[in-house]
């Protein structure tokens, strides 16, 4: 029975640990100017794995804060998913390279979906692919541009290339603390055949439980941990024994 997992998130800009609000660069807040001591608190404080995100990177393109991610995945014993300007199959090999146990794909899945079959042939069970949803349509290049693609449906392709795990994202939520979009993941769970991980909208260790009953395999936590709205141990706890809606704990 494996364990809903609580991901904590170190978004990466300029060298800094910080959060958007709703993806918009004009509106962040920098919680630590040293990303790796973030993560070595969140190992401390039980965490799974860490959730690391170049935002300039996915903004560039390219990745960017190269030198903070090899740092992170250097500096803890958990595993580490790297995300952001993930743009090619040498920018993946490369980020294995610095020491992720998983990379995660958003404009270059809907871009270049050739690209993300290759990775996942190279790299079996170690690529995500993020959907990042507005309104119900796929986001890319830092939530700045709208695919037109319907969120479900492009689900459906990434399967078919083989992803095995997909995260999904209600931009309206993220950053919010508003609660999460319960109807969203149960959507995706019900109608999909691989594990989700949620993110976006996270405010409390009630908002886990729930979200570890759909049947999510996880889900990615921010500002509600920078903020001290629940602590991390005790959300890992609650969540520990919750059985997802498919019979197993937390997905």
């Amino acid at each position: 029975m494996t364990a809903f997992e609580v991901i904590p998130a170190i978004d990466i800009l300029g060298g800094r640990c910080v959060r958007l609000f709703q993806g918009d660069y004009d509106q962040e807040t920098t919680y630590s100017e040293d990303p790796v001591a973030t993560a070595r608190q969140w190992q401390e404080l039980g965490a799974p794995r860490i959730h690391v995100v170049d935002l300039d990177g996915a903004r560039e393109g390219h990745p960017v804060n190269v030198e903070q991610v090899q740092a992170i995945c250097a500096a803890v014993g958990i595993p580490v998913e790297v995300s952001g300007g993930l743009r090619s199959l040498e920018d993946i090999e490369r980020t294995f390279e610095r020491g992720a146990e998983r990379v995660q794909l958003g404009s270059i899945a809907v871009s270049q979906p050739s690209v993300v079959a290759q990775a996942v042939q190279r790299f079996p069970q170690a690529v995500v692919v993020s959907i990042d949803a507005r309104g119900g349509e796929v986001m890319t290049r830092g939530w700045l541009d709208s695919s037109g693609r319907k969120a479900l449906d492009f689900a459906r392709e990434m399967i078919i290339l083989g992803v095995p795990r997909l995260m999904v994202t209600d931009i309206g939520r993220d950053g919010a603390m508003t609660g999460p979009n319960l109807d969203l993941y149960r959507d995706f769970v019900d109608e999909l055949s691989v594990p989700v991980i949620a993110s976006g909208g996270v405010a409390s260790i009630d908002d886990l439980v729930r979200l570890a009953e759909t049947g999510c395999e996880g889900a990615i936590v921010g500002k509600a941990l920078y903020e001290g709205a629940f602590d991390l141990a005790e959300a890992i706890a609650a969540t520990r024994s919750v059985r997802g809606t498919n019979g197993t704990a937390g997905g």
